[in-house]
């Protein structure tokens, strides 16, 4: 087999990244677009020694769960992979891509996966949205959607299904008006331009809007306030407008510095029964349902399982488990690094007149070493809520030397979950369930809540 050789090829399974897997004479093949049971034609693009990449050329017999996607664009944008398979064959993918993963990676082949709550919304679903804006070299017309895969080219979407309809009237407003107002879309290769990204979050409970404008500079000018005043004062649904400042030549798309525009500098979202106050740049799940289904779902396990327990709430956010569980807790302690976000915490847990959370701004292991060092609480359950990359093993000893029982790992990546089960396991913990949710429909993505015993 050669790069440029077509052949057909049956697609057996989906990949963690979304791929269909094909095998030819024991070389694993990956088609991109593919659906398990589709046959394609495909041309090898890339060639290695245990793997290849194919591109399709031709579907010659379709998978019975093959769907017409329900956005035009699914095939140039990068945001949805698997639009074109119905969503409970998505669901059942997602599962065994947990299980590849608990399997492979973390050698744990007899834990239970449940099979995945699926999303009460698979469309208008993704309640915080993040485009980069450019602009054309010839017409500078202004540019705002998501890359196209494996690229930097904008795909300027008019239309997005799984957000918010009120997302794409502000957006075409941004990318409408900012010539009148001599605002400029950023140029990565050149470092020039004025605004680089909007980012967009809408509470599923008020329907209103924060729109912050991610911009070039590390200072305000005159034609930026006004602009961001515009979209103010254009849309009713818009709760505040911000400016982010982001000057440094980076692929992160939000500076240190924010500052409020017009209206307030946060929206409120209803989880449960409580309220919470959402930053521009505060961490919160992007499908408010879902979410409330995990919450849930975490909450009715604690009360089922103890009562009046201690909680530690680790990379915590907003504090939004911490806070949902209050109600059936003795206590909870929070921990986050993030100053915003423990700002929020504070009041929602005003708002909301709680009085059993103790909120720490704190690097979670820091706080971890500093309580095993000093209190030395135990704890009758720990949620950790990490980012993709998971937690340090560092951070995982002392969740077990801080836990009385039980850890509620929850994970947006199941394989670094996978990899740190392995890690707890290997120390005599045990995982008794692995409960996944659907929070990222369309996409390869996948929620999980692991529970987990510490003998």
């Amino acid at each position: 087999m050669r790069v440029t050789d077509e052949i057909i090829v049956d697609i057996e399974k989906l990949s963690n990244l979304g791929f269909g897997i094909a095998k030819v004479d024991g070389l694993v093949i990956f088609v991109e677009s593919t659906c398990p049971g589709d046959k394609v034609k495909i041309k090898i693009t890339k060639l290695n020694k245990n793997w290849a990449n194919g591109q399709v050329v031709e579907i010659v017999e379709k998978s019975q769960h093959r769907v017409d996607p329900p956005c035009a664009m699914q095939n140039v944008c990068g945001g949805c992979q698997l639009q074109f398979i119905d969503y409970p064959y998505q669901l059942q993918l997602k599962k065994e891509i947990i299980e590849d993963a608990m399997k492979s990676i973390g050698g744990l082949e007899e834990v239970e996966i449940k099979d995945p709550i699926a999303s009460p919304e698979n469309l208008h679903y993704r309640h915080k949205v993040q485009y980069p804006i450019a602009q054309t070299k010839v017409s500078r017309r202004i540019l705002a959607g998501y890359y196209k895969p494996k690229s930097h080219e904008i795909v300027n979407i008019k239309h997005c299904p799984i957000q918010p309809e009120v997302c794409d009237r502000i957006i075409d407003f941004i990318r409408n008006t900012a010539f009148d107002f001599g605002i400029s879309g950023y140029d990565e290769k050149k470092h020039g331009g004025d605004v680089r990204h909007v980012v967009i979050r809408i509470s599923k409970a008020t329907d209103k809007a924060l729109v912050t404008l991610v911009a070039n500079t590390p200072r305000m000018f005159e034609n930026l306030r006004d602009f961001a005043q515009n979209i103010y004062d254009n849309f009713k649904e818009v709760s505040g407008v911000c400016v982010n400042y982001n000057s440094k030549k980076t692929n992160v798309i939000m500076g240190e510095e924010t500052e409020l525009v017009a209206g307030k500098d946060f929206i409120k979202e209803r989880i449960l029964d409580k309220t919470f106050r959402i930053g521009p740049k505060t961490f919160f799940q992007i499908n408010p349902q879902s979410a409330e289904n995990i919450f849930s779902f975490v909450k009715d396990y604690i009360k089922d399982n103890f009562e009046e327990p201690s909680v530690l709430d680790a990379y915590a956010g907003v504090s939004a488990f911490g806070i949902s569980v209050s109600d059936i807790a003795k206590k909870v302690v929070s921990v986050e690094e993030c100053k915003e976000a423990v700002d929020l915490a504070a009041e929602t847990i005003e708002l909301n007149e709680v009085k059993n959370v103790e909120l720490h701004k704190m690097d979670t292991q820091k706080f971890f070493a500093k309580e095993l060092a000093t209190k030395k609480r135990k704890f009758d359950v720990i949620i950790l809520d990490p980012p993709r990359k998971g937690c340090s093993e560092e951070c995982l000893e002392s969740t077990l030397k801080l836990s009385k029982g039980k850890i509620i790992y929850v994970s947006c990546n199941p394989a670094t979950l996978a990899r740190d089960l392995k890690f707890l396991t290997s120390k005599g913990a045990k995982v008794e369930f692995i409960q996944p949710f659907d929070m990222f429909c369309h996409t390869y993505h996948i929620e999980s809540v692991a529970v987990i015993t510490v003998v």
